[in-house]
């Protein structure tokens, strides 16, 4: 069994009780992809790593990694907590369902530094006060590769124009102009608002989203697409998702006569 003692940086993916007193405590890493660790006596009073094994933080590690089986932290030499995410129940379902993807999307051990990157960066904006349907949008869209789904989202996918009306088609796999919307009986019937945006998320960077507005009725309709998208082409609802569903219909607004 391959190990190595070294420095990380890492994100706490998730947690589950182990044993009568240990955590094991899914983690991504900058270096190795993710790792699932197991922490001895987390559950301990006291237990002095509690910082770094708590959800939703960023932290600089010292691990014995291995490869395959369970890796162990000796240490943890700084943490964060991203704490208005961990405050916040509707931040926090944002979130979780982001990195519960993530996780979906990549087996164990393969390295990601790219999307380590991304998720640092969303849950950070995030917690910053950023638009969090709109980061989550954009990490779905961008994220729909690694499941082998790559949609034509720069033009027709028929005849490769960029300057007519455009919507989505499951059947051809990305975009149709609407020269050829006959082709596509079944066709999504996209407002093109949404379409503009589907194709701006799947190129634009993180760091960008402070340009970004979107009036409420575009946002349910670019999350009914992509909720579409996923249902129908990736198969894949995470746990996270039905409950942000879910928390979405309470927002809703009551149509119901006032009396």
């Amino acid at each position: 069994m391959a190990k190595q003692i070294v420095e990380f940086t890492g994100l706490v993916l998730t947690r589950q009780n182990y044993r009568e007193s240990d955590l094991l405590v899914k983690i991504l890493t900058d270096r190795f992809g993710k790792k699932m660790f197991l922490v001895s006596r987390a559950r301990k009073p006291g237990f002095r790593m509690n910082a770094g094994i708590l959800p939703f933080t960023l932290a600089t590690y010292v691990g014995d990694v291995r490869d395959p089986g369970l890796s162990f932290i000796n240490t943890v030499k700084e943490a964060k907590q991203f704490q208005t995410i961990s405050q916040d129940i509707e931040l926090n379902a944002y979130a979780t369902y982001i990195l519960s993807l993530i996780d979906l999307a990549y087996p164990d051990g393969e390295a990601i530094p790219t999307w380590f990157a991304l998720a640092q960066q969303a849950l950070a904006l995030i917690d910053e006060g950023y638009d969090a349907q709109v980061l989550t949008n954009i990490i779905e869209v961008q994220l729909l590769q690694a499941f082998g789904v790559q949609p034509e989202w720069r033009g027709c996918v028929i005849c490769h124009r960029t300057d007519l009306p455009f919507d989505f088609s499951e059947a051809y796999g990305g975009l149709l102009c609407q020269n050829h919307f006959d082709r596509d009986p079944y066709r999504y019937h996209l407002d093109q608002r949404v379409v503009y945006w589907l194709r701006l998320f799947s190129v634009v960077k993180l760091d960008q989203i402070n340009d970004i507005t979107l009036q409420p009725a575009t946002k349910r309709q670019l999350q009914v697409a992509l909720d579409r998208i996923y249902q129908d082409m990736v198969g894949v609802v995470p746990k996270a998702k039905r409950f942000l569903n879910q928390m979405n219909r309470w927002h809703l607004p009551d149509d119901k006569p006032k009396a």
